[in-house]
């Protein structure tokens, strides 16, 4: 596994739509180590491929109850509205009010191209949108309904 570097919002890779990931090749399974190897140094809850340069639909995301693998994930249904502050490791130390869904239903890949479908609540839901966002080269801040303010991070 090996740390990537992390694109920050104005690299242009970040505005461009994904490609659909036909195999699961070796290159990407050390794509997905990799992202999630940088996603809990970062102490991020989700990082998508082209934040690290890769314009495929691959994304993991790690709430605190293990990793999730989406590869060519689609969102399928979603319910409700919260608005809560939201940040991105490509906009570090900073966060806005965004309105996301309650509940989304997700439909996609895990790392072995096993077809699943994930239910999220939360910031679950929270995050599969965000990261399936990234994936059509949108970034949060295009959704915010606040202004982007600063955050700190507590030290663990």
């Amino acid at each position: 596994m090996a740390l990537r570097e992390i694109r920050v919002m104005g690299d242009e890779i970040l505005a461009k739509p994904c490609r659909e990931v036909k195999e699961m090749t070796p290159k990407y399974k050390q794509l997905v180590d990799d992202m999630l190897e940088t996603m809990y140094e970062a102490n991020g809850v989700g990082l998508a491929a082209p934040q690290v340069g890769i314009l495929r639909r691959i994304a993991v995301i790690d709430i605190g109850d293990g990793p999730v693998i989406l590869v060519n994930p689609r969102l399928l249904e979603s319910e409700g509205e919260n608005v809560a502050d939201e940040g991105c490791l490509s906009l570090p130390g900073k966060a806005a009010e965004v309105p996301r869904p309650d509940y989304v239903k997700v439909l996609a890949f895990d790392e072995n191209m096993q077809e699943r479908v994930i239910e999220g609540e939360e910031l679950l839901a929270r995050a599969l949108c965000h990261e399936i966002e990234h994936l059509d080269g949108h970034m949060y801040v295009e959704k915010a309904v606040g202004p982007l303010h600063d955050v700190e991070f507590e030290e663990e």
